[in-house]
């Protein structure tokens, strides 16, 4: 009875349209992109990125006077030219984008035998919105979902803005579809055993050995680590399991903490100053993974791969590489895939 379409004849005597049902629905969901690199696009981009209270938690009060006064208008064309630096000029779009596309795409393949089981991707900022897919899924006959926030480690402003924003899609509907969410897989096995591996064959493809590997996470305030945020905790389980199954020790494979935003102190430390410092104490070669990260995008390709190794550089490092996250290789699809099919036990 799979994507079926059915009536009862009470409602086909009411002219009722025709129902689709049957279907499990996967979502996966990544943090978001502008649709272009103009000024417009950025700002439109970053007006709904940095309004989320999940993002930024100050008052609205203080907050929105800064955000409208100041930061949309000097931000978008800052940005705009870093996404420039990365942009997929190919297809005209986000590196993120094409990769969380082409897991969806990946991911429906692996599930073709179960035609019960249809596989989309959404953006929590931008566009596909979630609040589409989930709707364009229970049209289509997916009286279950399974979302899927691509983040290995939780934090409430990445993981929990995404459920925020599915459960808030479901207030709306009269039809509501069940609903799972994938919980954070930061110690799965099969996540630490292709991180390894990444790492293990990227520098096989070197010509030299760095002396130091960073695992750099995209920081939050320390504030919401204080008020029991788990990510921090997270981090480091994921970069010490990572460290165990390659047998090297904490000098050898090392946590820090990028992409800082404001006047607070977040997690510590910070990738650019550890970077700035190991170069200057005379440490010559290193490189830097991005864990926490799905796939490539802004703050791996052009924040760690550009930027990052600028400074290792400039302050006489003399070798930087940046290890390219899983994004849809298929040591990548091995783990996302394997994640869904133990969320997905029972219902599909």
């Amino acid at each position: 009875m799979n994507d079926t379409m059915y009536a009862t004849p009470e409602m086909k005597a009411m002219n009722h349209p025709p129902v689709k049902f049957g279907k499990v629905g996967v979502l996966l969901v990544n943090l978001g992109t502008p649709d272009g690199t103009d000024f417009k696009s950025m700002r439109r981009y970053l007006r709904e990125f940095l309004s989320d209270k999940r993002v930024i938690e100050w008052s609205r009060l203080f907050w929105y006077p800064i955000l409208y006064g100041i930061v949309l208008n000097t931000r978008p064309g800052k940005v705009g030219k870093a996404y420039a630096s990365i942009w997929n000029n190919d297809l005209n779009e986000s590196y993120l984008r094409t990769y969380t596309r082409n897991q969806a795409e990946k991911m429906a393949e692996s599930f073709a035998s179960m035609d019960n089981v249809q596989v989309d991707w959404a953006m929590r900022y931008g566009t596909p919105s979630i609040a589409s897919r989930v709707e364009a899924l229970q049209k289509d006959g997916c009286e279950k979902i399974l979302v899927f926030p691509l983040y290995p480690q939780y934090a409430a402003a990445t993981t929990a803005t995404v459920n925020d924003k599915v459960f808030e899609t479901l207030l709306k509907m009269r039809w509501q579809p069940a609903l799972r969410t994938v919980p954070p897989y930061h110690d799965d096995p099969v996540y630490i055993e292709e991180l390894a591996n990444s790492i293990t064959n990227h520098l096989a493809t070197l010509d030299w050995e760095p002396e130091v590997v960073l695992t750099s996470f995209h920081g939050i305030p320390k504030s919401y680590f204080m008020k029991g945020d788990p990510y921090h905790c997270q981090c480091y389980k994921t970069a010490r399991l990572v460290r165990e199954r390659l047998g090297w020790t904490k000098e050898k494979l090392q946590v820090t903490f990028q992409s800082r935003f404001g006047p607070e102190e977040w997690l510590q430390p910070y990738t650019d100053k550890t970077i700035e410092k190991m170069a200057q104490e005379g440490v010559k070669r290193i490189a830097v993974i991005n864990p926490g990260f799905v796939s490539d995008c802004l703050e791996t390709l052009e924040e760690i791969a550009e930027e990052a190794g600028e400074i290792f550089l400039h302050n006489g490092g003399e070798k930087f590489t940046h290890i390219p996250c899983l994004n849809d290789s298929a040591g990548g699809m091995r783990v996302l895939e394997n994640v869904v099919r133990r969320e997905l036990s029972g219902w599909a």
